[in-house]
């Protein structure tokens, strides 16, 4: 079955959406490994991981942000969540980013099939600096969570 020019512009915008979805999720992660907990290898492991992410559909920006309707976005009206500790932010943005990369990994499989092995690595990359940032932090986490 053919794909509608509505398909492609919806693909487009999930494309999008979740490629700032992770960049900014990753983004926080990345300043709390610098600034709170002054980690400079996993801060610049975090950064890579950023950076790796926005280069893998660079080429294909002008595509993207075409389709952009933030002003329309019914995701504009959710609410946010207040209250968070440190811990619960630093966890949240790596949700963030992982859940991000695995519709990136799903979504580029029609836009750009080339890069869905791209998100994959940069998705397990993630998770592995996830579990590295927790067990090097733990208690501080932990203690931060009560």
């Amino acid at each position: 079955m053919a794909q509608s020019k509505s398909d492609t512009k919806s693909v487009l915008r999930i494309v999008d959406a979740n490629l700032n979805r992770c960049r900014e999720g990753l983004r926080v992660v990345e300043d709390s490994l610098r600034f709170i907990l002054g980690d400079n290898m996993l801060y610049r492991n975090i950064r890579d991981i950023r950076h790796g992410v926005d280069k893998i559909l660079r080429a294909k920006y002008g595509e993207l942000i075409q389709e952009r309707d933030s002003v329309e976005d019914s995701g504009r009206q959710m609410p946010e969540t207040t209250n968070k500790k440190l811990s619960n932010v630093i966890t949240a943005n790596f949700k963030r980013a992982e859940e991000s990369l695995r519709v990136l990994e799903e979504y580029s499989k029609v836009f750009a099939p080339e890069s869905c092995a791209d998100f994959k690595k940069q998705r397990y990359l993630t998770y592995a600096t996830e579990k590295t940032v927790y067990l090097k932090y733990k208690k501080f986490l932990d203690k931060n969570n009560e």
